[in-house]
């Protein structure tokens, strides 16, 4: 004990007085699910964004906490009357990580990679009407689009639009190389990724030195792991049935934020008998959501009828058009020609609303004559089978995208909605630019997909992040899935 007394003495009296010396400036960061790879223009797995959005990774635009879309890369730009033409200036002095220079030629380079023909881009769709990209000096670059397109600073502040390097492509699902305030420095497959801090950053200087992401995807043992304070930042945490207990522990802080995560039973349209919009509607009508929210999520999450964020101003609520009528599921079913029922696949990847939801949503379709036999189906597995192979009859999972209603406009996505009507409406509202208009359309693609049944339509994801009291600066809502630690540091 004298020992350790005297070490104290000795430390200079500047630095008890400057504080900062001695400010913890490292953090453990729990999240559920493992990244399949590092490059998050290339999957749709919103996992890479939760580890490098905004970390590692830039686009022209970003967005903030609140959801709102500011400069990124860009500091400003400019758009035509017409709305075809967006003039870019970009930053001075930013580098990437291995010390070359981030300029237009990158930015070229990055939006025609999207639309390339052997693009793995998820969100390809949304970049469509980029018709070409012109660099006029390596600060300059001009986007020229084929038809006007509303959303198009919001769409390049996804993670799919960030910028990168011809220089790093190669190898970058394994070592990412980007222009943000944190570098990457390693990954231990099915255990972390470690990041520090970026020294040669272009803005404000992190103040963090290092941040380490555990995956954790067992609720019991994220429990364990946070209560242990093994780790600093618990978020999504996985088992809502213990935030009480954090809650009542004045070493946590419990944040309860909303998500753009519309979480849904996802059913493939093409596959029969989904491709009878009467079973669909079964479906739909055979699951009570509320028992789901109760028994998956202990209560979090708010029920939706339609693939929109009830936060939205333009939400439109649809949830009576899919109420709990278990009879009048058996009568549809029996109209469609399964009277005796039928058997389906259930594919649930890991996160508890979908391996808790689940076990509950089998159990109530086998009440009207639907046997959903489960598949327990790891990240990478899903990608594969589910969104690329659609080989699957049902699955759940939560859309993290924002505004992301555009999906249901692309036959070939993997529930294979395919209606004339619909595309035509998403593709009227993407020039749209009058603010009610675009209002009255939301609503109206909001309403079509609802009455057509494509998917069973559950509840917004609610987002609980369990971290130590002294950590300041986390989001608490999560417009897009990222843990944006560039403006985290501890209370002195």
């Amino acid at each position: 004990m004298f020992h350790f007394r005297s070490l104290i003495l000795g430390v200079s009296t500047a630095a008890l007085v400057a504080g900062g010396a001695l400010a913890k400036d490292d953090i453990t960061v729990a999240i559920q699910l493992e990244p399949p790879h590092m490059d998050p223009t290339s999957a749709a797995a919103g996992a890479i964004d939760s580890v490098l959005y905004s970390n590692v990774f830039e686009g022209l635009t970003r967005f903030m906490a609140d959801g709102s879309v500011v400069p990124g890369l860009a500091e400003s730009w400019e758009i035509s009357d017409d709305g075809l033409t967006y003039t870019f200036k970009l930053r001075s002095g930013v580098t990437f990580h291995d010390g070359t220079t981030m300029d237009a030629e990158d930015v070229k380079f990055s939006l025609d990679r999207i639309n390339a023909e052997e693009s793995a881009n998820a969100q390809k769709a949304l970049y469509a009407a980029i018709a070409e990209v012109n660099v006029i000096d390596a600060g300059t670059v001009e986007i020229k689009l084929s038809e006007q397109n509303g959303n198009m600073l919001f769409n390049l502040a996804w993670g799919d639009a960030v910028i990168v390097a011809p220089e790093s492509i190669e190898n970058i699902k394994q070592m990412p190389i980007g222009t943000g305030a944190f570098k990457f420095a390693s990954w231990t497959q099915g255990d972390k990724v470690e990041l520090v801090r970026n020294d040669a950053y272009w803005g404000d200087a992190p103040a963090l030195a290092k941040a380490t992401f555990k995956f954790i995807s067992d609720p019991t043992a994220a429990f364990a792991a946070v209560m242990a304070e093994d780790v600093d930042v618990f978020s999504g945490f996985p088992a809502p049935e213990n935030l009480p207990q954090f809650e009542a522990d004045p070493r946590f802080q419990v944040l309860v934020g909303s998500t753009e995560g519309e979480t849904i039973l996802s059913t493939n349209n093409k596959m029969p008998p989904f491709d009878n919009v009467k079973v669909r509607q079964a479906v739909a009508h055979a699951i009570d959501r509320q028992a789901i929210i109760d028994g998956a999520m202990f209560g979090l999450g708010t029920p939706i009828g339609t693939h929109f964020a009830p936060h939205n101003p333009a939400y439109v609520d649809l949830t009576g058009q899919s109420n709990y009528d278990p009879e009048k599921a058996k009568m549809l079913l029996a109209e469609a020609g399964f009277a005796d029922g039928f058997e389906t696949t259930l594919h649930l990847p890991p996160p508890s609303y979908a391996r808790r939801g689940g076990e509950i949503i089998a159990a109530q379709l086998a009440q009207v004559g639907i046997k959903a036999e489960i598949t327990n189906v790891e990240w990478a597995q899903w990608l594969e089978t589910v969104f690329k192979g659609k080989n699957f009859g049902l699955t759940i999972v939560s859309h993290t995208e924002p505004m992301d209603i555009g999906i249901y406009a692309n036959p070939d996505y993997y529930f294979q909605y395919d209606n004339a009507g619909f595309q035509d409406l998403i593709a009227k509202l993407n020039v749209e630019t009058d603010p009610d208009m675009r209002t009255q359309m939301m609503g109206e693609a909001q309403k079509i997909i609802s009455d057509d049944y494509v998917n069973g339509y559950l509840f917004q994801l609610a987002v609980p992040t369990v971290a130590k009291a002294g950590v300041q600066g986390l989001w608490k809502d999560a417009p897009t899935q990222a843990n944006d630690l560039t403006g985290v540091s501890w209370s002195e």
